[in-house]
C-alpha cells in the first residue's frame, strides 16, 4: 500500500509500506480522505517544531476519515463498509493520567504521526490502516471530507473546556488558520456575546466572518488594531491564542480584561511572556492540547449539523498530488484546509 512519508524538511515521498490484518478488537480501514494540519507542515517545512524534530522516516497525518473494509474478532457496533471518523488518539487507559480521565496526557499515548517519541509514531496516511475499534466514530450522514474535520474540531472543543463558562463572554481569537475559524464556530455555540478576530490575511479574515466573527482586524495592515480594546484595562474575557506568534500573545493579552484567561492553541516553539501585564492584570494561563472525549462529540455536532465544518475545506487533492498538496497548504494566502483523498 502507498503511504505519504517525510524524511526532511521538503523531502516527502510516496512510498509502499506492508499491509496489516486486524487483530483483536482491531478493525482494517481504507483510508477515505486526510487533512494536513499544521504539524504536519511543520515537519513538511522545517523538519519538526520547537524541539520536535524528525529523527527518522515517519508517515505523516492524523486528520482522517475512513472506510471499514475488515472487522477483527470482537468487533462490534460498526460495519463493513461503513464511513467512520478516525481518532488519532490512542492512550494506554493504564497510566496515572489515564486512570485521572486526563487521557490526552497519557505518558503512553500514540498519537498518529508525532515525533515526539522515539522511535516515532507513525501517521495514519496510508491507503491501508488498522486501528483499534474505539477510535473509529461511525459517521453516517456525513461525507468522507467532513469526518476528516474531526480531528481539529476535537481540538477546539477540548480548548472550549479548558476556557470555561464562554456565555455572555467577549472573546479574541488571535490566528485565523482552520484552529482559529473553528475555535470562533466553538466559542460561538458556546454562548459568546462577541468576538473579535485577527490574522495577517484578509483571505482568512473573510472566512472568520462568515463563519461567526463580529469583527475581522487585519493586524497586518492596521498593526494598532487592538489598541483600542487594551483601553481601561482591556476588553475580552477570553482569548484564544491560535498563531504561536509572540506579538499575538502580547497584544491579546494587553486587551484582555483583569483576571482574563488566556487559552494557548498556537505552537511554534518557546516563546517570551509578557509576564507584568500577567502578573498586574491577574491572568490565566491555559495550555490546551489535542483531546479524547471530545472526538465523538464533534462526529456528533457535525453529523447533527449543529457545526459546518463544509465551508474550511478548500481544496482536495488525490493521493498522487500529495507535494503538491502539502505546497498547497503552505501559502496561507489561498487555501485553509487542504485534503488528500485516498479513496
Amino acid at each position: 500500500m502507498k503511504a505519504i512519508v517525510a524524511h526532511a524538511p521538503r523531502d516527502l515521498r510516496i512510498e509502499e509500506r506492508p499491509d496489516e490484518q486486524p487483530g483483536q478488537g482491531e478493525v482494517k480501514l481504507r483510508l477515505a480522505v486526510g487533512g494536513i494540519c499544521g504539524s504536519d507542515l511543520h515537519y513538511y517545512n522545517h523538519g519538526g517544531f520547537g524541539s520536535v524534530r524528525l529523527r527518522q522516516p515517519m508517515v505523516l497525518g492524523h486528520e482522517v476519515s475512513a472506510y471499514v473494509e475488515a472487522l477483527g474478532p470482537n468487533v462490534e457496533g460498526l460495519e463493513v463498509g461503513q464511513l467512520v471518523a478516525v481518532s488519532p488518539s490512542r492512550p494506554c487507559r493504564s497510566c496515572r493520567y489515564c486512570q485521572k480521565g486526563q487521557h490526552n496526557q497519557c505518558l503512553n499515548m500514540r498519537f498518529y504521526g508525532s515525533a515526539m517519541p522515539f522511535p516515532h509514531v507513525q501517521g495514519a496516511f496510508c491507503e491501508r490502516l488498522v486501528a483499534d475499534s474505539t477510535q473509529c466514530v461511525p459517521a453516517d450522514g456525513l461525507t468522507a471530507t467532513e469526518a476528516a474535520m474531526a480531528e481539529p474540531l476535537a481540538v477546539v472543543l477540548h480548548a472550549t473546556s479548558r476556557a470555561g463558562d464562554l456565555i455572555g463572554k467577549r472573546v479574541l481569537v488571535t490566528g485565523c488558520g482552520p484552529i482559529g475559524v473553528l475555535a470562533i464556530i466553538a466559542a460561538r455555540r458556546a454562548g459568546a456575546a462577541e468576538i473579535v478576530a485577527t490574522d495577517l490575511f484578509e483571505s482568512s479574515l473573510s472566512m472568520a466572518r462568515s463563519c461567526g466573527a463580529d469583527t475581522a482586524i487585519n493586524i497586518q495592515d492596521e498593526p494598532d488594531g487592538l489598541v483600542s480594546y487594551g483601553l481601561n484595562k482591556g476588553t475580552f474575557d477570553i482569548l484564544y491564542e491560535c498563531s504561536g506568534a509572540s506579538a499575538a500573545l502580547a497584544s491579546g493579552i494587553a486587551a484582555l480584561r483583569p483576571r482574563g484567561i488566556v487559552v494557548q492553541l498556537g505552537l511554534g516553539g518557546d516563546t517570551t511572556l509578557p509576564m507584568m501585564a500577567i502578573v498586574s492584570k491577574e491572568i490565566e494561563l491555559r495550555g490546551s492540547f489535542r483531546f479524547h472525549d471530545e472526538f465523538a462529540v464533534g462526529v456528533e455536532l457535525m453529523r447533527k449539523r449543529l457545526v459546518d465544518v463544509r465551508p474550511l475545506i478548500t481544496h482536495t487533492l488525490e493521493l498522487g498530488k500529495a507535494v503538491k498538496a502539502f505546497e498547497l497548504a503552505s501559502e496561507r494566502t489561498r487555501t485553509l484546509k487542504v485534503q488528500i483523498a485516498f479513496s
